[in-house]
């Protein structure tokens, strides 16, 4: 029975992976730049956000399979649950933890700053001409990535060697949970030090980034239905454009057999015309890529699915919000709790001892995780809402270097570059959302999910306490418990131990991401007030400014006849065209690029 429990639990986490892959194929293939794909780039970024992924989602399997030794309703451990069986199992997952961390370190140190001096190093005059080969190429891209490599060794030999937490004052320690956690073995020390590293950094763009974007993500989804639908800004489109074709035709005419040249009048109308008829240009192509036009079936499903579903995304939206304020209000309570109630405060970077006060996330994962694999699903659907709102952020606002943007990330328009830096950005968020997931949004699920064990005292020495009648006496599983019934039955989970260990080895780490998630909550509510009563800039004018920066540039969008619009992209038939408000655009549209030419 023992053996069918775990490995249904591993099928599950297979299925999941699979579905992981396919979720980071479609990131990357949604935000790529159709021109500019780069195999090598594609298959980066999508084995690397599947190997974030499986990290973070590991967690319910590591708490479903500790939680399967012991039996919740009785506070005992199952017959089968010997202690050689638990030590296999804790192994097996410290293994996969293993793995999973020194993979994401290595993709994310190594492999893609490789790739992207990979892809920087590409020639395409030079391949054809045979004067770049692909040792060239390779030897080119190593000689940047050489710099990585250094940082990477520097930071495992400074691991290494660095001395671990000596103020070890406090009966805290004499816990046997903490003794555990005190690292004396080198190579554990060194991975360790990289993790809290790395997870710290990642608490820094998870800042930025992730809490932006939990605020905004709700929003854009209530205020995505576009005024004008796409057919009918096409419709409109044309026929400005052809009225000022028409007007250019009759300027020219009228000036056709004079030596002179046109009037300084009509010249300079005639010069507004050309810039409007390029700004014309843009927005019709701009509405034809909207439609799906000459883009692959794929993404014209796409559209047609975003179409159909833009009435839901309306109360999806409020969903989402209720969601993020209910996220929002846990990890306040647990913060406010670990810095009240934590047993060793700054000296092990507030580690809580039991929950102290309620918090509803941790109360519905606990559970949950009862009937497996419920609990894992919901939890697929928080990191999704994680990852989502870490994409929305760095779309909103680009990859930048202080207050100068490098990149920007937007559908169909990211390039290569731009990817592995969003890849790499993400990978840091994943840590930082790992972290954040279980220590303040759930910790007592991601510690000891819903363990239990009975508080009474046995009838016989050597046997198990009995609360078949002394249901009173049953206790959820804690780190303050230190008597041997709490010792044999309660097991801890392997993530909360390793991200326990970097707060109490280094402490330093522990604080710091510990109150950083205070900032977090912070700039969620600075940015979600803004975004729900500021007025978004979504008419035309803008989207024509915006091609105008890079020429590449979505369909905005503003808040009126919705469902008109709605309706139209699923059928793909334009409304009855307008020719004034047709003009009107174009009108708009005069201060059009002077050096770019569409035509």
């Amino acid at each position: 029975m023992a053996l069918i429990q775990s490995t249904l639990i591993w099928i599950v986490y297979a299925i999941v992976v699979v579905l992981l892959i396919a979720i980071a194929s479609t990131f990357v293939y949604l935000y790529q730049t159709p021109r500019e794909r780069s195999a090598s780039v594609t298959t980066v970024c999508i084995f690397t956000l599947t190997s974030l992924f499986a990290t973070v989602l590991l967690l319910p399997v590591d708490v479903a399979l500790v939680s399967s030794t012991t039996s919740s309703k009785l506070g005992q451990r199952k017959d089968w649950a010997s202690q050689d069986r638990v030590d296999n199992i804790l192994f097996v997952l410290k293994i996969v933890y293993y793995t999973l961390y020194s993979l994401d370190a290595l993709l994310c140190l190594i492999v893609v700053p490789f790739t992207y001096f990979w892809y920087e190093e590409y020639d395409e005059v030079a391949t054809e001409e045979g004067t770049q080969t692909v040792g060239k190429r390779f030897w080119g891209a190593l000689k940047y990535t050489l710099a990585f490599i250094a940082l990477v060794v520097i930071l495992f030999l400074v691991g290494f060697f660095v001395p671990v937490a000596r103020d070890r004052k406090g009966g805290h320690l004499d816990l046997d949970y903490f003794k555990n956690l005190l690292t004396e073995n080198h190579g554990e020390r060194a991975l360790t030090f990289a993790l809290g590293l790395l997870i710290t950094l990642g608490t820094l763009i998870y800042i930025l980034y992730t809490s932006a974007g939990f605020a905004l993500l709700p929003v854009a989804c209530i205020k995505s239905a576009p005024a004008m639908s796409a057919p009918t800004l096409t419709a409109n489109t044309a026929s400005a454009l052809e009225q000022n074709r028409e007007r250019q035709r009759q300027l020219e005419m009228r000036n056709a057999g004079r030596s002179e040249g046109l009037p300084p009048k009509e010249r300079r109308e005639l010069d507004a015309l050309v810039r409007e008829e390029r700004t014309l240009v843009r927005r019709e192509r701009l509405a034809a890529e909207s439609s799906g036009e000459g883009q692959s079936w794929l993404m014209k499903t796409w559209t047609k699915i975003e179409a159909i579903f833009r009435p839901v995304k309306l109360l999806g939206g409020i969903f989402l919000m209720f969601i993020a304020i209910v996220i929002w209000v846990s990890m306040l309570l647990t913060g406010i709790d670990k810095a009240k109630n934590s047993i060793c405060k700054r000296h092990c970077g507030y580690v809580l001892g039991h929950i102290n006060i309620f918090n509803p996330i941790n109360w519905i994962f606990v559970n949950s995780a009862k009937v497996f694999p419920v609990d894992y699903v919901i939890f697929l659907l928080l990191v999704l809402f994680f990852f989502a709102s870490s994409v929305v952020g760095i779309a909103s606002l680009g990859i930048r270097f202080l207050w100068l943007k490098i990149f920007q990330i937007r559908k169909g328009h990211t390039s290569p570059q731009a990817l592995l830096m969003a890849t790499v950005m993400l990978t840091l968020i994943a840590l930082a959302i790992n972290y954040s997931l279980a220590m303040m949004v759930a910790p007592q699920y991601a510690t000891y999910g819903p363990q239990t064990f009975c508080d009474h005292p046995p009838r016989h020495p050597g046997e198990q306490p009995d609360c078949t009648n002394h249901t009173t006496h049953i206790r959820p599983c804690s780190e303050l418990f230190s008597s041997p019934t709490a010792k044999n039955v309660c097991t801890p989970s392997v993530v909360s131990t390793f991200l326990n260990r970097v707060t109490v080895n280094f402490p330093f780490f522990g604080v710091v991401d510990f109150w950083a998630q205070f900032v977090v909550l912070a700039v969620y509510l600075i940015v979600f007030v803004t975004a729900l009563f500021r007025t978004p800039k979504l008419d035309e004018f803008q989207s024509d400014q915006d091609a105008e920066e890079d020429e590449e540039e979505g369909l905005l969008a503003s808040t009126g006849r919705r469902f008109g619009a709605t309706w139209q992209d699923i059928t793909g038939r334009a409304g009855k065209t307008t020719r004034g408000n047709g003009s009107g655009a174009a009108g708009r549209g005069t201060r059009g690029d002077d050096d770019d030419d569409d035509d």
